[in-house]
């Protein structure tokens, strides 16, 4: 993190306010490599063939990208990028959607890759996710990486931020986070704050989220939203760890989890075996929701035998 241990010498407030603005800043994000523009013009060359649209939204317009299937449509399905990401790094996914039918939407988080604003939080960033659900929907199902995971499951769900629900029939999350606390205490920690700044930083959170931090949990979301998951993780994410799955899959009836080898944050967005999980998930019809989670359980242990052996 850029200026490791620089707060914690200031007081507690304005080390707590200025960690909330470095926070919604994507890009003095850590996480991003030093070669970040070079690998987004690279990206964004698989975008050429898309309609792009701006679509208003609370947070400002952003832009999204639209692919139109091959053939009859079955639904819609929208990617749904991480932080300090774009739509761009989604793409892989674009083209095994299309050819199997599906009408394919990417769009770009506020502040992110060709949308408006340099600052933005979890919730601005569920308020345009709603906008462009209701823009394009119905939606078949949401693909979505790392923090748009969280989000996803957010518009899903409907509850603060938001006004109500955009409602998704089916949900893959990869590499998602569980507990929103584990994000903001690691970033914490790296910027060296101490409790009582820790305690200003969270707050602010919670006054744009509309809910106590410790609520933005994907597993509470998850059970509230009741549709079937699919959760994709990577046994060598040191991102976000890999029992954030298993914690995930273990509590929530209506999900599976596949685990795979050798793959980390970033490259589960790139791996053959990945999409062609994906797309079977896409083709199963509608999961009757279960009163308790042994097929969870059962469909991670078979799952992490066969995606061993295929990643």
């Amino acid at each position: 993190m850029r200026g490791r241990h620089a707060l914690g010498r200031l007081p507690p407030a304005v080390a707590g306010d200025t960690a909330f603005r470095i926070f919604c800043t994507p890009e003095l994000s850590n996480y991003r490599t030093a070669d970040h523009h070079q690998l987004t013009e690279r990206a964004r060359f698989h975008l050429r063939h898309a309609r792009w649209e701006r679509v208003p939204t609370p947070a400002g317009e952003v832009q999204a990208y639209l692919f139109e299937p091959e053939g009859a449509q079955r639904g819609t399905v929208l990617l749904v990028h991480g932080w300090t990401s774009e739509a761009a790094f989604m793409t892989a996914f674009i083209e095994p959607l299309r050819r199997s039918g599906f009408r394919v939407i990417a769009f770009d988080f506020p502040a992110h890759g060709h949308s408006a604003g340099r600052r933005t939080n979890l919730a601005e960033c569920a308020r345009a996710m709603l906008a462009v659900c209701d823009h394009y929907g119905p939606i078949h199902a949401a693909v979505a990486h790392s923090f748009g995971g969280f989000v996803s499951l957010l518009v899903a769900e409907g509850g603060p931020p938001l006004a109500r629900a955009h409602p998704i029939e089916r949900l893959v999350l990869l590499a998602c986070p569980n507990r929103l606390t584990d994000v903001t205490r690691d970033f914490g920690s790296q910027l060296g704050l101490g409790a009582p700044a820790q305690r200003v930083f969270e707050h602010h959170l919670e006054r744009v989220g509309h809910r106590p931090v410790a609520t933005f949990s994907a597993i509470e979301l998850l059970r509230r939203v009741q549709v079937p998951a699919l959760i994709i993780h990577g046994r060598e994410d040191h991102e976000v760890r890999f029992r954030n799955a298993e914690e995930i899959a273990s509590a929530c009836p209506t999900a599976r989890l596949l685990a795979f080898e050798g793959l980390a944050h970033r490259t589960i967005l790139y791996a053959p075996p990945v999409f062609r999980a994906v797309m079977n998930e896409l083709a199963q019809p509608p999961l009757q929701v279960e009163a308790s989670c042994p097929r969870t359980k059962s469909a991670h242990s078979s799952a992490g035998r066969e995606m061993k052996a295929s990643a």
